[in-house]
């Protein structure tokens, strides 16, 4: 039996591992990573597959941190893998830890809870309001640009870092808009332009090539300005990850890619960023180093229930399936 609470951020699920999973082998939770990828796929696919899960399911895989300096260690994944970084995931971490106990937070005020993840050390930093989770800030590992320009088949795309590689481009350059009506064809599009990205030198990170490959395709488009926000940048995106998933929020890791190529491009420190589903987030730029800009994402994140999922011996189809 495998225990979990689950959670959603802007819409995008995410599915914590409670129990029932034995400890997985590393020097550290980038190492945990490769363990799981070779040892634990299938409890993955268990989890994330139909009729437990489905073809947009994401989730994690707690394991001990590095060291004392964090709380938790994250292994995430979905339904094609596992992923190095996850924003919207590491929001619903810092609730999780809160509302369970695992670190003390005033009934008002403000918690940081750190979590090593693949991508590196990062932190919810989790607001309260009468004993109840009001906020979390996800605050990233430096994102930066690599590349801009890149040919993508017929397309040009934006590549930037956030914890995870992205490609970048306007919705509008394919005659389309970030409406769920074109989902099926932005989905395709993706596809294709993670295709033709496959192993291209601008793909790689620059200092670890376990982080390396383009993750998610982010299609993009400016909404009019907020009222009283002069100056604050406003967007809505959709992120295709993986093989062909949709991200329901507006993404984490993916909007400090944005923030990333945003604040290289005119200096941009702030950003409002919907999703298709009409979820947001409020992404800033906390600080800056040679190392490119560490973005602060404003979200918060809702359980939406505790599951204990059997497998029976006779099931004929032991680690689900996949139907889109």
């Amino acid at each position: 039996m495998i225990t979990t609470v689950d959670y959603h951020t802007g819409g995008e699920p995410f599915r914590i591992v409670t129990g029932g999973v034995p400890e997985i082998a590393g020097s550290g939770v980038l190492d945990r990573r490769t363990t799981a990828m070779a040892e634990f796929d299938d409890v993955r696919r268990l989890l994330c597959n139909e009729p437990r899960g489905h073809a947009d399911m994401y989730g994690c895989f707690l394991v001990p941190p590095d060291d004392s300096g964090a709380r938790l260690g994250a292994l995430f994944w979905h339904k094609d893998g596992f992923s190095t970084a996850c924003g919207h995931g590491t929001i619903a971490l810092g609730a999780y830890a809160v509302h369970e106990g695992l670190v003390e937070a005033p009934a008002d005020g403000v918690t940081d809870v750190v979590v090593d993840v693949p991508s590196g050390r990062v932190t919810a930093r989790v607001r309260t309001a009468a004993g109840r989770v009001d906020a979390v800030t996800f605050v990233n590992v430096p994102s930066f640009v690599l590349a801009r320009g890149v040919p993508a088949g017929d397309v040009l795309v934006d590549l930037a870092y956030g914890g995870a590689v992205y490609a970048s481009l306007p919705a509008a350059g394919l005659g389309l808009t970030v409406e769920p009506r074109h989902l099926g064809a932005l989905i395709e599009h993706a596809r294709r332009i993670k295709a033709a990205l496959a192993g291209h030198p601008a793909t790689r990170h620059p200092s670890d090539e376990r982080l390396s490959g383009v993750y998610g395709v982010i299609f993009h488009e400016d909404l009019p300005d907020l009222p009283d926000l002069d100056g604050v940048r406003h967007q809505r995106n959709v992120t295709v990850f993986a093989d062909g998933e949709v991200d329901r929020s507006p993404c984490g890791s993916g909007t400090a890619a944005r923030m990333a190529l945003l604040h290289d491009a005119d200096g941009t420190a702030t950003l409002v960023h919907e999703s298709v589903v009409g979820s947001v987030f409020t992404a800033r730029v906390g600080a800056t180093s040679s190392d490119g800009v560490v973005a602060e994402i404003d979200g918060t994140a809702y359980r939406t229930g505790r599951h204990t999922f059997e497998l029976d011996p006779a099931d004929p189809f032991p680690t689900g399936f996949t139907l889109r």
